[in-house]
Parts: structure tokens; sequence; C-alpha cells
């Protein structure tokens, strides 16, 4: 039996059902697998996941162990874990899990370090927590690592600084610049998941509101589109005059957080920076105002200014809590400030996540035949990867596209006529 941390192995049947209606909607992922399986890339190798343990999740992790690996999982918010899966994949993998879901800051860490633990060969982060152990607390096992991914926009922008600055020990794969990551995942995955979220979560129309978007990113952008979809109206807060003008011709309009708080009714932050929405933006806030974050990190949403300038706070509905204001208003938050798709749904679509994960199997794959030989560096996920999640895809929707002939082949690679 694996050496594991969890809630309550009996939840193993519930998490069953989900990983199964997950495996059965992520056909790009079990292609994936099925080469794993053939090659055996990671026998002898250990792999330490942190990511948000759910059902998709699972079919990831799992696909590495057909593919050799010892396996480590925990997660990588400690709102987005499902107990039930991790408890299955406990029970029926006999996989190595450290995660329970409302964990504190402390136990948290401590998962963390617990899946680190084993001395792995190969990381997938999602967010940079591993690296920021691995480049602190945790060096020394950096020694044997060969190499590691990176999920998401925060995380590989942290990785960034750290090359930057020389500091980097160890080579990583960008999987979330890969196309079909940040063009998908992020835009069409995160635009559905949040509002998905938020309509299960607060029961209330999106229609006929407006809706306050900070950060015009990828995923800024698909939050802003599913909005107006909706029937909302969209206003968007920026620091990059090039993505405000973009936002601005799309049809939003664009303007200074401070002059969006009054306006609002719904706010979500998808910077990746912190104190987005603080003390100065509550106060101006209407009555009922709902704030909610769509960034990695519960920072955006300054819980703390709310905490301190509060009068009273209470849950007004399950993961909904309401904070009373001094001038008699009250200021919703969701999910704690934390990432609402995750910590108040069950994040992304599993089609969305079938070709996130297959990306992420095929770079660690990667990581694992050529890391050795990679300098400690950032590398884009190579091309031809890339273009395979996007194949597998469109055979399994039974879609043909055109390709180049010889003479167009000959056309586009030459200067001249």
């Amino acid at each position: 039996m694996a050496n594991y941390d969890i809630k309550d192995i009996n939840l193993a049947p519930y998490g069953q059902e989900k990983i199964d209606w997950a495996y059965r909607n992520m056909p790009v992922l079990r292609a994936i697998e099925a080469e794993l399986i053939e090659e055996q890339p990671f026998k002898g190798l250990k792999i330490a996941v942190s990511v948000h343990v759910e059902a998709k999740t699972a079919c990831l992790a799992r696909a590495l162990m057909r593919g050799g690996a010892d396996v480590a999982l925990t997660g990588c918010n400690p709102l987005s874990t499902q107990d039930d899966v991790a408890a299955a994949l406990v029970a029926n993998e006999g996989m190595s899990v450290y995660t329970v879901h409302g964990d504190s800051d402390e136990e948290y860490i401590n998962h963390l370090k617990m899946a680190l633990s084993f001395g792995p060969d190969i990381v997938i982060d999602d967010g940079g927590d591993f690296a920021m152990l691995l480049h602190s607390e945790l060096k020394d096992l950096t020694g044997n690592l060969i190499g590691g991914c990176e999920e998401t926009t925060t995380g590989v922008h942290r990785l960034n600084i750290l090359e930057k600055e020389n500091k980097l020990l160890y080579p990583v794969i960008a999987v979330n610049d890969a196309r079909c990551k940040h063009l998908f995942d992020n835009r069409y995955g995160t635009g559905q998941s949040v509002w998905t979220a938020i309509m299960a979560t607060t029961n209330l129309i999106v229609a006929g509101k407006t809706v306050v978007v900070a950060g015009y990113g990828m995923c800024g952008r698909g939050v802003a589109m599913r909005a107006k979809g909706l029937g909302a109206k969209v206003i968007v807060t920026e620091i990059d005059p090039v993505k405000a003008c973009e936002a601005l011709m799309e049809g939003y309009e664009v303007m200074t957080m401070e002059q969006a708080a009054p306006l609002g009714d719904m706010f979500v932050t998808v910077t990746g920076c912190k104190d987005v929405i603080t003390a100065k933006h509550f106060e101006l806030m209407k009555d009922g105002a709902i704030c909610c974050n769509a960034g990695h990190f519960d920072c955006e949403v300054s819980v703390k200014d709310l905490t301190q300038m509060c009068t009273a706070s209470k849950e007004l509905r399950h993961n909904i809590i309401g904070y009373e204001l001094k001038n008699g208003k009250t200021i919703s938050v969701i999910a704690e400030g934390r990432l609402v798709n995750l910590a108040a749904g069950d994040g992304h679509a599993v089609e969305i996540m079938d070709m996130s994960f297959a990306l992420q199997a095929q770079s660690a794959r990667y990581i694992a035949k050529n890391g050795r030989g990679l300098e400690n560096k950032v590398y884009m996920a190579p091309e031809v990867i890339d273009n395979r999640v996007a194949e597998i895809l469109l055979q399994t929707r039974n879609i043909s596209i055109d390709k180049l002939t010889e003479e167009q082949e000959k056309y586009i690679n030459s200067w001249d006529f």
C-alpha cells in the first residue's frame, strides 16, 4: 500500500466514478497513455506532481504510472482537492497521495514537502509551489532532478525570473506557453469554468449585470468573452496599454479599478498579481457586490483588507462570505478569494484538460529522454508535442484539414518569387 495522507480512503468508490467519467471523455490523453504504456519512458523514475487533485488530474497521474513512473501526488490549492478522488488513487492505484480539502497553510506546505520527500527525478508543477520549495528549503533535492514542467502563467513567470537571475536549478518545460494550452485551456477553459462556478455558487443570473474583469491576458479574454455571451455589460481593467486597446476594440469599456468599483455587480480578478482589489475599492462598491478570483493565488482580492475593515462577517451561502462594512454595505467573496473555478467548482471542462494533460504527459516524457542534456533554462514545449495534441483531437472528431503541397512548401519557405 502506498504512503499517503488523505481524508478518508472509504471515499474511493465515489472518486472512482468521477475518474472513470473523465477518462472516457479524454481521448487525446488516452492515445498518449497508450504510447507511454508501450514505451515505458518513466521506468525507474520518480515523478512528483503538484496539480489540483480532481478527476482529470487523476487521469494524468495514472497515465504517468502506467508509463513506468513512481508517482507522488499533492494539490496546488487547499480548496481544490476532491477527497474522494484522492482516496480512489490510493485505494485503486496504490499511488502516494498527500492532500486534504481545506488544508491549513501549514498543512498545505507540509503536504508539498511530503510529495517531494521521496526524491523525484521529474516534477510537474502548477503555480510554482514545488519550485519555491526546491529553490529555498529543499535545494538538496535538486541534485538528481532531471527537470520539470510548469502548468500555469504565474508559475512560468516565476521560473523566468529565476532564470533571468541565474538561479534556476533545473530545466523546465513551460507547458503553459504551448499553443494548445494558452489558447484553449487559458481562454476557453477559464472562460467557461469560472462562470460555471460563479453561477452554481451564487444561483444568480449574469445577464443584465455589470461584470468587471481585472486583467486581459488569455484567461481574462475568456472570462470577459463568456460574461458578454451571458448578457453582461463588461468592464476591463488593465495595466498593459496594448491589452487595454485590444479590450476596447473588442467592445468592452476600459477604465481603472477605482473607476470601475462603484459600477460593478460582479468582479473577477485574473491578473496573477496581488492587491488588485483592496480597501479603497471595497469602500466604493455597491451593496451586494460580489468578488472572486480566477488568478492562481488568493492575494488578488484582498480578503485581509476586508477582514480588517468589516464590522461583521458571516457565511451567506455555501462558499460565499459576506463582509458588512461601516457604511452599511455588504461585499461578498466567493471561495475565500481562492481560484474560483476549482475552489467553487470542478475546474475546466474535461475536454480542455484532455489537451492540457496530454501536453503535460508528453512534456514529462521529453524531459525523461532529453533533460540530462538541457541547461537550467525555461524551454517552450516542442512544437511537435503541441501539434500532436491538436492532430489527435481533430482525429477524434473525424475532422480533416488541408496540407501544403510540395510547391506551396517551396513558395512559403523562399524569400524570392
